[in-house]
């Protein structure tokens, strides 16, 4: 290791907190740690800390480190005094409660005055809709709120060696991929839109310094175990920003991400401006912008399937191969805990077109990596609408690792799908956040992928979908790339 430089990466995603130490020169992983975060979805933010701080001991520590940057969860806000403690617990973008304050707001100022000055069709995830929640459910709270950061935003302040009973609060960084997330920020000025912060919240309050991408956040404080202090701080971005840089997404590439959630995305040179209300234009880590459809569903439909027919994962796609495309004619529409897009939060999972002939455990199977990839097809439509080229699909997440999730996306589009190395490319794109600090440049990091065979289109799997959509009233987008 003598003369080899280091860089570390921090991922605190919705689960847990990642940390990734990686050669400068090459990104390869040296060593990592992890820990996990609570399950609900309202959480103090001392819990994030916290796991960030366990994942660095069980990364052996950051001594030999020359440069960190975070990445986090986007949206999910953290409420701060003007002594720099933290008001109440946080709650989270998946965090279904907010939905009423979304509708509120969108009534008060209607839905397309959202989409113009930010480029968000507003969901229940961004971070104005939890302003909106706590004045009306903690108004005592959101009284003695004086700044209002993100996870990554309050992480990088705190490895900066702030925290409750220091103030500093004007210390307090951000990047555009966070402020993006908002919907108090504007893609085409870069500046925050500070009457729409002061609407939904009723007050004023601080908000984090937007940073370029290139820019330094500052440097690690002392006494924080297992880092020393004076360590570079790079920008840090959101989890699909950092995701985005390190997979070198270029105009063109569309990613699907298979974790918590299911989120599609692109790069584009111009923001996009939704007025049908599925595309999000958030910000990318470059200083482009990464327009993104996100549902809540995604890879732990698969939970679910393996606990109601007591397999494990790998069985799980084993079953579904067994199947023939469309499964018999079952379907599953996956919204077990309600959904995002489309806007659903109530709905919930339904089962439809089983009979005696069709009720089968393989067809089950196949059924609920149909719903969950279904879904995720008709986001990559609702990018292609929008003019936004989709020359080939990059699958990444945990579950893209499943031999029947291959398998079907590939029966469900008509684009070439592409898998890249196995990787955590969050972290990844945060150790070149922390890399840049260093050389005033992003590193070219290399990544393997493999493009897979071509499959034969199978268009009952995104028909049969639509049809359950329809069943129950549910609104569907017209099928542009499936």
């Amino acid at each position: 290791m003598s003369g080899r430089t280091l860089v570390a990466g921090i991922d605190s995603s919705t689960q847990s907190c990642k940390v990734s130490v990686r050669d400068l020169v090459t990104g390869r992983q040296v060593r990592e740690g992890k820990a996990v975060h609570p399950a609900e979805t309202i959480v103090h933010p001392d819990a994030w800390w916290d796991a960030l701080l366990t994942a660095v001991a069980r990364a052996g520590g950051l001594d030999d480190v020359a440069a960190i940057s975070v990445s986090g969860q986007q949206h999910t806000p953290i409420f701060l005094d003007q002594s720099g403690s933290v008001v109440c617990e946080s709650p989270l973008w998946n965090d279904t409660g907010s939905h009423a304050h979304m509708v509120a707001l969108n009534a008060e100022l209607g839905r397309e005055e959202w989409i113009r000055r930010t480029g968000l069709p507003l969901t229940l995830s961004d971070t104005v809709t939890k302003l909106r929640w706590l004045r009306d459910t903690d108004p005592r709270s959101a009284a003695t709120t004086d700044a209002v950061a993100v996870v990554h935003d309050w992480l990088t302040w705190r490895l900066m060696g702030y925290g409750s009973g220091d103030g500093a609060l004007d210390r307090l960084t951000t990047d555009r991929s966070e402020a993006s997330g908002t919907a108090y920020w504007s893609p085409d000025t870069g500046d925050y839109t500070l009457d729409l912060f002061e609407h939904a919240f009723g007050r004023t309050a601080l908000l984090p310094r937007v940073l370029g991408p290139l820019e330094q956040a500052g440097v690690t404080g002392a006494g924080i175990p297992g880092i020393p202090p004076g360590i570079p701080i790079g920008v840090g971005s959101g989890d699909n920003a950092a995701a985005a840089l390190a997979l070198d997404v270029t105009v063109g590439d569309v990613v699907l991400s298979l974790g918590t959630s299911g989120v599609v995305y692109t790069r584009s040179a111009t923001p996009v401006h939704d007025t049908a209300g599925y595309v999000c234009n958030y910000a990318d880590a470059t200083g482009q912008h990464l327009p993104l459809v996100a549902t809540l569903n995604a890879a732990r439909n698969f939970d679910a399937g393996t606990a109601m027919l007591g397999c494990s994962y790998e069985e799980l796609s084993d079953l579904a191969l067994q199947a023939e495309p469309g499964a018999g004619g079952l379907t599953l529409l996956p919204f077990f805990e309600g959904e995002r897009t489309p806007d659903l939060p109530h709905a919930r999972a339904s089962l439809h077109g089983a009979s005696l002939s069709n009720f089968t455990r393989s067809n089950f199977a196949r059924a609920v990596i149909e719903g969950t990839l279904a879904s995720q097809v008709a986001m990559l439509d609702a990018l292609a609408d929008r003019g936004l080229p989709v020359d080939r699909l990059l699958l990444i997440g945990g579950a893209a690792r499943s031999a029947a999730v291959q398998t079907i996306l590939g029966q469900a589009v008509q684009v070439p799908v592409v898998i890249p190395a196995v990787d955590e490319y969050v972290t990844k794109g945060a150790a070149m956040q922390a890399a840049s600090t260093l050389t005033g440049a992003f590193p070219e990091w290399h990544v393997d992928r493999m493009e897979l065979p071509p499959a034969r289109f199978e268009g009952c799997i995104g028909r049969q979908h639509d049809e359950a959509m329809r069943a129950l009233a549910y609104a569907v987008a017209a099928p542009t790339v499936a």
